[in-house]
């Protein structure tokens, strides 16, 4: 529902002002859903939609500093999206080369890039990679820029690094077999040494994960909404924090 311009403001305070206090998300992932959706029903080009998702990114990190929310994981491509047609991927990725470029010039936001770069054109990754570079040294919020990444990606390349590493320190199948555990899996995702997601948001109105954090997002809370990516507002972030807030977090116990 849109509100009329001066009751959405008093709506946003009050949703602000009821969010206890010690309950906002440590790490939150973000499926940044719907852009495509968005501008065909503009009759606007996917690359007019993709654009427009992008402007959108830098305001979602300024608010999640607001309530200080540590970790944010953004997919922004997954493994399935490079089968698109040539002329729209080539067109997406120099929008995401261009956006995480100036995320990072910013200095604010930390940036670490995840996904299977050897599947993207040599300049996107380049790109991408010295984005995470410039911001290597920032102590601001801690930003996951997921691009060329799938869940089953991530689990068998975290396996393939596992099975490298035992086997440069003379570790047999055998021996491996006995010790292994799931933590040996945790210490070889993009994601190592990071707390998993305690929230995941997925815009557009589709309800799945869509091979999204698969591994980390065991014990994770989902929130879904129907707005599209490019239309994602403020008040739709606090209503996420509001759900998540009211829900009883068992982790599985």
């Amino acid at each position: 529902m849109r509100l009329p311009h001066p009751l959405y403001g008093l709506y946003e305070r009050r949703l602000t002002a009821s969010l206890p206090k010690g309950a906002v998300p440590h790490h939150i992932g973000v499926i940044l859903d719907g852009n495509r959706r968005w501008a065909r029903n503009l009759g606007a080009s996917a690359s007019t939609g993709h654009r427009r998702g992008a402007g959108r990114i830098a305001d979602l990190l300024g608010w999640c500093e607001e309530v200080d929310v540590k970790v944010v994981t953004l997919w922004m491509l997954s493994t399935d999206n490079l089968a698109r047609p040539r002329e729209e991927l080539d067109e997406l990725l120099g929008i995401i080369s261009d956006t995480v470029t100036d995320l990072s010039a910013c200095g604010r936001w930390r940036i670490q890039v995840m996904g299977a770069l050897d599947l993207l054109p040599q300049d996107a990754a380049q790109a991408l990679l010295a984005a995470q570079e410039r911001t290597r040294d920032v102590a601001g919020l801690h930003v996951n820029v997921a691009v060329g990444y799938g869940g089953r990606r991530e689990i068998a390349d975290a396996v393939r690094s596992l099975l490298r590493e035992h086997a440069a320190n003379g570790t047999s199948i055998e021996q491996l077999a006995e010790s292994f555990d799931v933590d040996h899996i945790a210490e070889h995702l993009y994601t190592k040494g990071q707390p998993d997601p305690d929230l995941v948001i997925r815009t557009s109105g589709e309800q799945r994960l869509g091979g999204f954090l698969l591994w980390q997002s065991a014990h994770s809370e989902f929130y879904f909404c129907e707005a599209y990516w490019p239309d994602f507002r403020r008040v739709d972030f606090l209503r996420a924090l509001r759900s998540y807030a009211a829900r009883e977090r068992r982790l599985g116990r």
